[in-house]
């Protein structure tokens, strides 16, 4: 499934814009800050019902507006086609249909339209917390799963719950017991599913970051869990007092992270520039290969400013990779107005190229 449309209203900067794409290579030009990384976000935000930049759905609305409003519609390889329009105010009001009808839950919408981006941001992956790469694995794992989305909805409010019961005045031990044993019902399914994935995911990442970097050096994942120690019931259970002197929850999922490895040392430490960012493709291209592979279709694949710090020997694989008939529609942003023309006249095959200037699709 393709993006053959999209009309944006009041989305960040875009005040008012519509265009359409080709089924395969959309190239996008503009000086920085002219709106082009935020065409990405709106195209992302069709098929995740949240930016890429922010779980905040106000900071989407343009500051002179009250509200904005995103329109998608969407062709198959087998001539059927799908409208998803997403609308936002700012009391908060949040609505996305589905060929003129509401979903019920906006989780239900999630996997319909698989989608991968490529972004600057994405460093934050490497350089900062572990709450930033659970976020990364929660975006990938529930597009594949939606029972998975639903565990991470319930272990968050029941999370939230025992972390207000701890914070009390009264304990009530009764209520603390039932919501521990929920957390780890929760808890349980999520461990397991991101095993299972990291255990899938990591041989692709190898093979991409191989592919880019010439095979110079080796990368790992590992993944770390409390988890790894013993269920979650007997986690919270041995941390009782411990939970109720710093009132709060100390152990289980919500404390899981992902180390990058680089020849066996921390790559935020070791790894140039342009081997994180290598690092950081290969990420995103095996999360593209994974959902080939759960369900045979070509997710969207966004490329937000992917060159800058790569040297012209990745940048020529990168774009030789993605050019192949193995990835399907590709959205490429670029501030490079030559780079961007001499991108077009190697790739074969349909393509277009769009500019961006103040917010607005030229």
């Amino acid at each position: 499934m393709y993006l053959r449309r999209i009309t944006v209203n009041n989305f960040k900067n875009i005040r008012e814009a519509a265009a359409d794409f080709s089924p395969k290579l959309n190239c996008i030009t503009g000086m920085n800050g002219s709106g082009k990384t935020n065409l990405l976000d709106a195209i992302y935000y069709l098929s995740m019902s949240k930016s890429y930049f922010s779980n905040q759905d106000l900071y989407t609305i343009n500051h002179e507006s009250d509200n904005t409003s995103v329109t998608g519609d969407y062709y198959r390889e087998d001539g059927t086609s799908e409208k998803i329009a997403l609308s936002l105010n700012r009391e908060g009001d949040k609505c996305v249909r589905r060929n003129g009808k509401n979903y019920q839950r906006l989780s239900d919408h999630i996997g319909l339209i698989p989608i991968v981006m490529v972004s600057p941001y994405d460093t934050c992956l490497i350089n900062e917390s572990g709450e930033e790469r659970r976020k990364f694995l929660n975006a990938i794992i529930s597009q594949t799963d939606r029972e998975y989305l639903r565990r991470v909805q319930n272990y968050n409010h029941l999370l939230a719950q025992r972390n207000k019961l701890l914070k009390g005045n009264v304990l009530h031990m009764e209520l603390l017991e039932t919501l521990s044993e929920r957390l780890s019902y929760n808890a349980a399914y999520i461990y397991d599913a991101r095993k299972k994935f990291i255990e899938n995911f990591v041989p692709h990442v190898d093979k991409y970051y191989s592919q880019i970097s010439g095979g110079g050096e080796s990368t790992g994942i590992e993944y770390k869990s409390d988890l790894d120690r013993g269920s979650m019931e007997t986690l919270l259970s041995t941390s009782m007092e411990r939970d109720r002197l710093l009132k709060y929850t100390s152990s289980g999922i919500h404390r899981d992270d992902l180390n990058f490895t680089m020849d066996g040392n921390p790559i935020r430490k070791v790894g140039s520039q342009g081997q994180q960012k290598s690092f950081l493709i290969s990420l995103k291209l095996a999360q593209y290969s994974i959902f080939r592979e759960l369900h045979g279709k070509s997710p969207v694949l966004l490329l937000d400013d992917v060159f800058d710090k790569l040297d012209m020997n990745r940048v020529e694989f990168l774009l030789n990779l993605v050019s192949s008939d193995y990835f399907g529609q590709i959205f490429i942003t670029d501030s490079n107005k030559v780079r961007i023309g001499e991108i077009l006249e190697k790739i074969d095959g349909d393509s277009k190229y769009l500019e961006v200037s103040g917010g607005l699709i030229l």
